[in-house]
C-alpha cells in the first residue's frame, strides 16, 4: 500500500513538473492546498441509509488553464468516505452461512481513499477580484484503510473492526461542483465551494450485496 501512495504521489509530481514548463501550456498552472469536511452516507442494495456522518479530505489541487475561461482541474488528496446503513447477512459478521434466518446489522463505514480526480472546470470571466466556476468529471479512490463498527439487536460484534479483505480497492464516482475564487494577494486566491461526488461501484467484494458511498464536500482551498 505504501508503494502505490508513493507512486501517485510522484506521479502526480512529475505530471506536475512537466506542465510547468511544457510549451503547449500556454495558459498557465496553478497548485493550490484544501482542507475539506465532508458529510458521507451509504446506499446498500439490499438494505437502507441510516443517516451521515462526518469525514475529512485534504491534500494537493491543480488547475491546467488551456483556454481562458476553461481548464483541466485534478489533485491528490486522502478522502475519509464515513455513512451509516442497516444491512441483512454481512460478512464477516455472519458466519453461519446455514442459517436460514437473516441477519440485520447497523453498520458504520469508516473508509480512507487516496483520491485522484479528472475533472474539467468551466469559470466566468474575472471581475473585481473574484470569478465563479463549474465543475464536472471522474473521481478515482484508492483504498488505503476500511473499518467498522456493527451492532446487531444489542450486541456490539463489531468495533473499528478492518474489512480490508471485504472492501474493493478502487472506487469510481461521478463529480459535479460549484464555487468561486476569490483574489487575495497577488498570484493567490482563495477557493470556496461546494461539491457533489456521487459513487458508482460497489464498495464491497460481496457479491449479493451493492454498497456504494457518496459524499457532500465543502470545499476550501488556497492556490498560489
Amino acid at each position: 500500500m505504501k508503494k502505490i501512495t508513493t507512486i501517485l504521489i510522484l506521479s502526480f509530481l512529475g505530471f506536475v513538473a512537466y506542465a510547468q514548463n511544457s510549451p503547449l501550456i500556454n495558459y498557465g498552472f496553478r497548485l493550490g492546498l484544501t482542507a475539506t469536511p465532508t458529510i458521507g452516507w451509504i446506499k446498500p442494495e439490499p438494505g437502507k441509509t441510516n443517516s451521515v456522518a462526518l469525514g475529512f479530505s485534504y491534500g494537493l489541487l491543480g488547475d491546467f488553464n488551456f483556454a481562458p475561461n476553461y481548464s483541466f482541474s485534478t489533485g491528490l488528496t486522502i478522502t475519509t468516505i464515513n455513512g451509516k446503513s442497516t444491512e441483512v447477512n454481512v460478512s464477516p459478521y455472519y458466519a453461519n452461512a446455514n442459517n436460514s434466518i437473516p441477519v440485520a446489522y447497523d453498520l458504520k463505514y469508516k473508509m480512507q481513499y487516496i483520491e485522484l480526480p479528472l475533472t474539467v472546470k468551466l469559470k466566468t470571466l474575472k471581475a473585481d477580484g473574484k470569478r465563479w466556476y463549474g465543475q464536472f468529471g471522474l473521481s478515482n479512490g484508492f483504498n488505503i484503510s476500511a473499518k467498522q463498527d456493527a451492532v446487531s439487536g444489542a450486541t456490539t460484534v463489531g468495533d473499528n473492526q478492518k474489512i480490508s479483505d471485504f472492501t474493493k480497492f478502487y472506487r469510481a464516482g461521478l463529480i459535479l461542483g460549484a464555487g468561486g475564487e476569490f483574489d487575495i494577494s497577488g498570484n493567490a486566491s482563495i477557493l470556496a465551494g461546494l461539491t457533489y461526488n456521487n459513487g458508482f461501484t460497489n464498495i464491497t467484494t460481496d457479491k449479493n450485496r451493492d454498497v456504494r458511498n457518496h459524499y457532500l464536500a465543502l470545499n476550501f482551498g488556497v492556490f498560489f
